[in-house]
């Protein structure tokens, strides 16, 4: 039992780190917001470039060119081609960047439903808190997948509320640890 509550308590820590780290890139879309999604388009251009110029090479240098399913050529054209298009494209990838953090909010509240239902059935009173700050969560992540006009300022603000939520989620869970087990 105790080396299960270590392993959540754990899990309860990387889950903080990963909510303040996401906290800190929502602090930096609101002070840099134009910036930042052109930053996020290069970066991710340059590493498909990369990504792809490495295929290349493995292709020519592992002679994949007789091994009838090697396909490392095309991979890395095709990442390379996906690299300048991220480059070129950075206010596209701004619209592209929103839909993807309110997905990832969106699943990160149904995750918290899930918990939130299994601490109901162990008949722990703090389910109703986790089923509340998930609802919320959810409402955040639909604002921002739906809602077009959202400036991106919005969108980091959005990533700081739902950090803050995660994180007091998280610490709640950790300190109920033992009533769980």
């Amino acid at each position: 039992m105790e080396y299960i509550e270590k392993i959540f308590k754990k899990t309860g820590w990387i889950s903080i780190l990963e909510s303040v780290i996401f906290a800190i890139l929502g602090a930096i879309v609101i002070w840099k917001p134009e910036g930042t999604v052109k930053a996020i388009s290069f970066i991710l251009g340059i590493i498909f470039i990369i990504v792809g110029i490495g295929k290349m090479i493995n292709y020519f240098s592992a002679k994949g060119k007789y091994d009838l399913y090697n396909y490392d050529l095309i991979y890395g054209l095709m990442a390379c081609v996906l690299g300048i298009v991220t480059i070129v494209y950075s206010n596209t990838i701004g619209s592209i960047f929103r839909i993807i953090i309110g997905i990832w909010i969106i699943y990160s509240s149904f995750i918290r439903m899930s918990l939130s239902a299994k601490l109901k059935a162990l008949k722990l009173n703090i389910w109703i808190y986790s089923l509340i700050l998930a609802i919320i969560m959810f409402i955040c992540g639909l604002y921002i997948t739906m809602n077009s006009g959202a400036v991106i300022v919005t969108i980091g603000v959005m990533m700081i509320v739902y950090s803050i939520i995660d994180i007091i989620e998280d610490i709640i869970f950790m300190k109920n640890v033992k009533e769980i087990f």
